[in-house]
């Protein structure tokens, strides 16, 4: 049975969107999304930027008739701070000088038609995680790539997952040379399997899918 896949207009809104991931790992974002769905609980993702993921975390709760939950400061993680290559001048807020990428998300969700499916959480990850208190049937960990938040977004919100519910973590890179960009996330995904509740579903590219399957966060 093929994967779940995106109605064309959806996958253009994803690709003409702000952000970084490409389009093989977003179609297996997707499937996942679709996936975690049928569990009938809300789909959470940690690292909002622009709203590129955030499009297909919509549709996919929007055909299960359940909600999209999408957590971020707005301030942009470390790599998409003035000086880095990560950066966007046009994501920086003029009055106040620092990067504010709520507007350009609020945009991204109008323009797909997708803004009734969508609850944004707008603040820092650990302190929205503390007071969370029902299940989740997907959580997509995307936030920031140093130790302290990569761990602390999964420390927050993997105890939330429901058994059977899907744990996503992007840009998993095991080569040391992608210290900055991908190595946080790759020893949070070791500590998610390493923790014996997690079971490996698939791997494309810097994307990696886990279900949960037992206790022990």
């Amino acid at each position: 049975m093929p994967a779940p896949s995106p109605k064309p207009e959806i996958l253009a809104a994803f690709e003409a969107a702000k952000g970084f991931m490409p389009v093989d790992e977003g179609l297996a974002l997707y499937a996942a999304a679709v996936e975690a769905g049928r569990l009938g609980l809300p789909l959470l993702e940690v690292g909002t930027y622009c709203g590129r993921s955030t499009i297909l975390l919509a549709d996919a709760a929007r055909a299960a008739g359940v909600t999209a939950l999408t957590v971020d400061h707005h301030r942009g993680s470390e790599e998409q701070q003035p000086g880095w290559d990560y950066h966007d001048p046009e994501t920086v807020d003029p009055e106040v000088g620092l990067m504010d990428t709520l507007p350009i998300f609020r945009r991204t969700l109008f323009r797909a038609g997708l803004e009734d499916h969508v609850v944004a959480l707008v603040g820092r990850s650990p302190q929205v995680a503390a007071v969370w208190g029902a299940p989740l049937g997907f959580v997509f960990v995307d936030g920031g790539h140093t130790d302290e938040h990569a761990g602390a977004d999964y420390e927050g919100w993997a105890p939330h997952l429901a058994e059977g519910g899907l744990l996503v973590i992007h840009d998993v890179f095991p080569d040391p040379e992608d210290e900055f960009t991908g190595q946080a996330p790759y020893r949070v995904y070791l500590r998610a399997l390493e923790s014996g509740a997690f079971t490996e579903l698939s791997v494309t590219g810097s994307l990696r899918v886990l279900r949960r399957t037992g206790a022990g966060i």
